[in-house]
């Protein structure tokens, strides 16, 4: 019977996305449906399944798997020290004050829902509908980290500020908790350990990391199908910081964030992730959800007044925690965003599973009370997510056209410099020379200004842009420009040489440092070669209709797809893949990963929304 009941959560796993994919169920993540069909299933309607030991300590490993990749999913670039001087081209797109980061904002938010969650559990404590107070208190507190990752990876928000604010507010909900929980265990429960040796996980966590820091690239350059290094040593740290946290007296979960926090400071690459989430997500964390489902008996918990009544209350204290970060949001978004972020933010699931699992074994709260604390957290997964969708439209920063800047305005920068203004690309050009600027500054905006120094250019914000291109005659000049900009951290460096001692001198160094450079004379080498290799490059050359676009691929909505499944596909062609460094010739059965370069044609109009598309970070 224990492998029937196995056979039946599996087949339900398989079945779910398939159904919620062809009934186009959207507005629910597939967590909470997971946990649906698990009570379908379980006791409180069918009966088919019912927990045993291999199905529990399956059910253990999930929830261990997905706090590890939680961990995995902090992105700690968000924490790295920017200016904090408003930039030209800031100040020209900014809709807010800028003092308002999205790591302020987040720890600005958090702290309201701290307070408030204390304030909570205090009135449930005082009316004797929940005495508990530090539960209750940690409870009121969580957010689902998983479930809001997913809303807005739907919604293509992890690379914008308002995506990245409501990220770190969901860590918080997710690590304060966490440890809070981890405290609440030592404290209260009988297996309780001192509480500095709580320090030894972070111990074990930063020796994990500097041991394998120096060797983690040389396992990725031996690595291969048969040994998968990466995942051994993935599931190694899983196993140790699980051990260390559980030995200390500290909640197996902690050891497991941990676990992916170190994995993230290794600097893993996207197919190792991609690898880990096909584990988690196809097999172990499905198990998770389901399980909980079956373990919520509706018929018992609905047949008790008592919980019929905190049912409503804990759902209301798990919104109302949260409110408090919306006057916070409104500092920098927009008032409808703001209601859309503190609904998100009150999604609350993973957590209060993982921080139930150890109350009840704990003995420190009631089943009733624990299935009213969940299914609380069901209808906050239900309802959060239709308001956040509901409310949540593109903010005018978002909005912002790619900024370059062309420094030299000639024959070879001008015309170019045209053609992009008809695109999603917002161009200032400068120049020192009075002649050219009387000649072009009618054709496009053309700056003049008295010096190229470096200090100048900063001064007047000419490196405040997202793509720089160094169009200047003068190679050495355009040389020096390129690492001092490079040093002011612009995006995007295109750097003209038209003297080749220069470029031969320099070329490697820029290269190193990421910067693009091109010869004119080279360049039209290359374009009467492939005039006479291919004839029609002229045809598309002179199309006004369509052109030809790279673009590297950053939306995770469009790897692992393949080219013919696509649905673009018909709108654009795919000529080339570049891979590794390596070309590849596509087809339909091409699969796109991430990070690859596309080279494709298409119609001007779709193709640039297309291209803009495939290279948003998701």
């Amino acid at each position: 019977m224990l492998n029937t009941f196995l056979v039946i959560i599996l087949l339900a796993a398989l079945l779910i996305p398939l159904i919620m994919a062809k009934f186009k169920i959207n507005s629910l993540p597939t967590a909470v449906m997971e946990i649906i069909v698990g009570i379908v299933i379980g006791p409180s309607v069918f009966n088919f399944v019912n927990t045993s030991d291999l199905i529990s300590q399956l059910s253990t490993i999930g929830v261990i798997v997905l706090l590890f990749l939680s961990g995995l999913e902090i992105d700690f670039s968000l924490f790295k020290k920017r200016r904090t001087a408003l930039t030209p081209l800031e100040q020209k797109n900014a809709v807010n004050t800028p003092k308002y980061s999205p790591v302020r904002l987040s720890v600005y938010a958090y702290s309201t829902i701290i307070v408030l969650s204390l304030l909570l559990a205090a009135a449930f404590k005082v009316s004797g509908l929940f005495s508990d107070f530090w539960l209750a208190a940690i409870l009121f507190g969580t957010i689902s980290l998983g479930i809001v990752i997913a809303a807005l990876k739907e919604q293509e928000l992890l690379s914008k500020a308002f995506g990245q604010t409501i990220l770190l507010i969901s860590v918080f909900g997710e690590l304060v908790p966490m440890m809070g929980l981890t405290l609440y265990a030592s404290v209260y429960g009988s297996n309780s350990q001192s509480l500095w040796l709580l320090l030894l996980i972070l111990a074990v966590a930063a020796l994990l990391l500097l041991r394998f820091k120096p060797f983690f690239r040389f396992y990725q350059n031996i690595n291969k199908s048969t040994t998968q290094l990466d995942i051994r040593l993935a599931f190694f740290l899983i196993v140790t910081m699980v051990t260390v946290a559980e030995s200390v007296g500290a909640e197996n979960i902690l050891g497991a964030f941990v676990a992916g926090i170190v994995l993230k400071l290794l600097n893993p690459s996207e197919t190792t992730r991609e690898r880990l989430d096909a584990i988690g997500y196809g097999f172990f964390i499905p198990i998770f959800f389901i399980t909980t489902g079956v373990d919520l008996n509706l018929r018992t918990l609905l047949t008790s007044g008592k919980t019929l009544l905190l049912i409503p209350l804990f759902f209301l204290a798990y919104m109302v925690a949260k409110i408090g970060g919306y006057w916070v949001l409104k500092l920098r978004f927009k008032q409808a965003n703001a209601l859309a972020g503190t609904a998100l933010t009150a999604t609350t699931m993973t957590m209060v599973l993982a921080v139930l699992r150890v109350a009840k074994s704990m003995k420190t709260i009631t089943s009733d009370q624990s299935g009213a604390f969940l299914l609380a957290a069901l209808l906050t997964c239900v309802i959060s997510p239709l308001i956040f969708n509901k409310f949540y439209s593109a903010e005018k920063e978002d909005l912002v056209k790619t900024a370059v800047h062309f420094i030299g305005a000639n024959l070879s920068t001008v015309p170019v410099a045209q053609q992009l203004r008809k695109g999603w690309y917002d161009v200032s050009m400068y120049t020192n020379h009075p002649e050219n600027y009387q000649t072009y500054h009618a054709q496009v905006p053309v700056t003049l200004m008295e010096n190229f120094t470096a200090q100048d250019l900063q001064d007047h914000g000419v490196f405040d842009t997202d793509i720089l291109v160094l169009g200047h005659i003068d190679a050495e000049r355009n040389y020096e420009l390129a690492k001092a900009a490079k040093a002011y951290g612009v995006r995007r460096i295109i750097v003209r040489f038209e003297d080749r001692n220069v470029l031969n001198e320099h070329e490697d160094e820029l290269r190193e440092l990421g910067v693009e450079v091109y010869n004119t004379p080279e360049a039209n080498i290359t374009l009467l070669r492939a005039l006479i290799e291919s004839p029609s490059t002229l045809l598309l050359l002179n199309d006004t209709e369509n052109s030809i676009y790279e673009v590297r691929v950053l939306n995770h909505l469009y790897t692992d797809v393949q080219i013919k499944n696509l649905q673009f596909a018909q709108d654009i062609t795919i000529s080339q893949v570049i891979r590794n460094r390596k070309l590849i010739a596509p087809n339909g059965n091409t699969t796109i990963m991430y990070g690859d370069r596309l080279i494709f044609t298409g119609n001007k109009q779709t193709a640039a929304q297309i291209r803009q598309a495939l290279a948003t970070a998701n």
